[in-house]
């Protein structure tokens, strides 16, 4: 991994879209281990205060058929246990005609969200990590480097654009960290019981 090299100690804040290392999870079969990340940040940025911004949506109560209780002690975890900023929005369903009728499609883009928070917050770091691979954040990644920070992109590549994988300071695949940053094994919920 090709490291920052910056003039010690910086602060690095890390914007982590949860839908974007979902998928990067789905890949490796395996859970993040979010204090074994924060460590590695730590660590891959020469003992470095971290600063964590966890972004996610969430499915409303009563659109699922299990218990959502889980994703809430998670978040409460994130913030109470581990010191993340963690910022939630239930998911919006909209309805969308297909050759088949109209069906419900969700949506829970935190885009808008981690950019202003990566703009509110300037003054207060000096290197901004990014896990996500949306070429959208390629405008804001030029406008924090264009203001003097370092940028740098997590991802993976069967999720990153190539715009962004080339467009900041740095670009790290999270399947391929040599340390150990992974939890537990994903295991598939049940579609239902056998009657």
């Amino acid at each position: 991994m090709n490291s920052a090299n910056p003039k010690s100690p910086s602060t690095v804040y890390a914007f982590i879209d949860a839908s974007n290392l979902w998928e990067v999870q789905k890949a490796k079969g395996r859970l993040l281990d979010y204090r074994k990340l924060s460590a590695h940040l730590a660590t891959a940025f020469q003992g470095a205060t971290i600063r964590v911004f966890f972004y996610s949506a969430y499915p409303d109560e009563g659109t699922r058929d299990y218990d959502l209780g889980g994703r809430h002690k998670f978040y409460t975890f994130l913030r109470k246990g581990l010191g993340f900023d963690v910022i939630t929005k239930a998911l919006k369903q909209i309805n969308v005609r297909t050759d088949c009728g109209m069906a419900v499609k969700e949506k829970g883009n935190m885009d808008v969200e981690m950019t202003i928070d990566a703009i509110h917050n300037r003054d207060g770091y000096d290197i901004a990590v990014f896990f996500s691979g949306d070429s959208d954040f390629l405008a804001l990644i030029t406008y924090l480097r264009n203001a003097g920070k370092q940028v740098h992109v997590y991802s993976s590549e069967n999720n990153v654009s190539t715009e962004l994988k080339t467009g900041g300071d740095g670009y790290v695949d999270v399947l391929d960290i040599q340390d150990d940053v992974w939890g537990d094994e994903i295991k598939h919920r049940q579609a239902g019981k056998p009657k």
